[in-house]
């Protein structure tokens, strides 16, 4: 498998997690999402994008989340049970979300002044990321982890968009408006598929 990616995408860190936890084999390929290897493998032209074994491509962070959670068995990053899934990819979603609002700050950001969209966009962000982490950090009140007391995919998740806020809004301090998810971020760190990635 070959995996095409940036090491500055939050969904592209989450997907190596993914991997490095459950010892799945791929090739990296360091690429920007404007490079021809990507449009030619993922009609959006976005990554990730993972190309299989045989020739197949999928791409989405979520769906090839999935799929490397099914190539083999424990640890399993989505849970079998119906209600469970459910419960982890909505945490992932949540996730997912906080990192979206972070990524159109960060892109509004590098806009030039005459072409930002102002102060009602970034507020409308603000208030997302806000919301999402305080979801996060209420589920981490009384637990190591999001949900049923095991590492997930919602827990790479939300490891990837507190990183992410880390490095593009260093300005926001989330630890100190959110000790659990400070706590949580901290305890991620050490995790070897973390620390590896």
């Amino acid at each position: 498998m070959k995996l095409l990616g940036n090491p500055r995408s939050p969904y592209v860190k989450k997907v190596v997690i993914a991997l490095k936890e459950k010892g799945v084999p791929y090739d990296y390929l360091e690429v920007s999402a404007g490079d021809p290897a990507v449009g030619g493998a993922n009609p959006l032209a976005k990554i990730p994008t993972l190309i299989r074994d045989n020739g197949g491509t999928l791409f989405d962070s979520p769906v090839i989340a999935e799929y490397v959670d099914g190539l083999n068995g424990a640890p399993s990053l989505i849970p079998t049970n119906f209600a469970d899934r459910i419960e982890v990819r909505l945490w992932e979603a949540l996730a997912d979300g906080v990192t979206d609002a972070a990524v159109a700050l960060s892109h509004e950001e590098r806009e030039p002044e005459e072409k930002r969209k102002g102060p009602a966009f970034t507020a409308k962000q603000t208030k997302k990321i806000d919301g999402g982490l305080a979801a996060l950090d209420g589920a981490l009140a009384k637990n190591q982890y999001l949900h049923g007391g095991a590492f997930s995919l919602g827990d790479i998740a939300c490891y990837c968009a507190l990183t992410y806020l880390d490095r593009t809004q260093p300005n926001f301090d989330w630890r100190k408006a959110y000790p659990n998810l400070a706590r949580f971020e901290q305890s991620m760190a050490a995790r070897p598929s973390v620390a590896q990635s």
